[in-house]
């Protein structure tokens, strides 16, 4: 059965409503539920949700700060394009910051980050196999995460939360993709043989090739959309 766009809002204790509206809309759109280019109406949304259009369209200005929602002038609120320009940017700053990361981290991590690393390429697979791709996109995040901690270079750090939320959005639609899972989960495992070795270089590069399958993959993925819309 189709999953709905959006569900009713569940109210937690520890959240503002327009925080979890936000996450929920923003869901939507990593999981390509709300579509490129779809219009965001604020009064069908909140329906949608139970809530009023005020904690909604805090959000889509939320969003639309973060990149996922663009606002036309007279016309209201879009959710925002992949174009092939913003993937190249963004994957170009990222295969260098992650290349930097992998080879820091081969210098610099911890045994109990070298077993936070191998306990998520375990978490991948068990989510591969029930199918379950918000759970792997969750694993591939918590596993480059724990490199750019282990680089102990705060700096670096920085600049890769600025990129997460697009990062993010593609890292979904990258992963979505046929077969990709599973090649990325080998290139995740000879990443982590390297920086258990202490190959400084060996990481960098294998890092940089991974990124670079990604974005290989989120092209592919965007091409097709592409020519399927003509």
């Amino acid at each position: 059965m189709e999953q709905p766009r959006l569900v009713p809002i569940m109210l937690d204790n520890y959240k503002p409503l327009r925080e979890l509206v936000f996450e929920s809309l923003r869901e939507a759109i990593l999981l390509g539920r709300l579509k490129p280019g779809e219009r965001l109406m604020e009064v069908q949304l909140a329906e949608e949700m139970g809530v009023s259009r005020t904690p909604v369209r805090e959000a889509i200005r939320k969003l639309e700060l973060d990149g996922f929602v663009i606002m036309v002038p007279r016309k209201g609120a879009y959710v925002a394009g992949i174009t092939l320009k913003d993937i190249a940017d963004v994957f170009e700053v990222r295969a260098a910051l992650e290349g930097m990361a992998a080879g820091l981290a081969a210098e610099r991590i911890t045994d109990e980050e070298l077993d936070q690393l191998e306990r998520s390429l375990v978490q991948i697979r068990e989510s591969q196999s029930g199918d379950n791709i918000n759970a792997v996109v969750e694993g591939d995040t918590a596993f480059h995460d724990i490199i750019y901690q282990a680089s102990r270079n705060q700096q670096l750090v920085q600049i890769i939360t600025h990129l997460r939320e697009q990062i993010q959005r593609f890292r979904m639609t990258s992963l979505s993709q046929p077969g990709r899972s599973k090649f990325a989960l080998d290139e995740h495992k000879k990443i982590v043989e390297a920086i258990s070795d202490r190959d400084v270089e060996l990481a960098r590069v294998l890092a940089r090739e991974h990124i670079e399958n990604a974005e290989q993959s989120l092209l592919n993925a965007v091409r097709k959309e592409e020519q399927s819309n003509d």
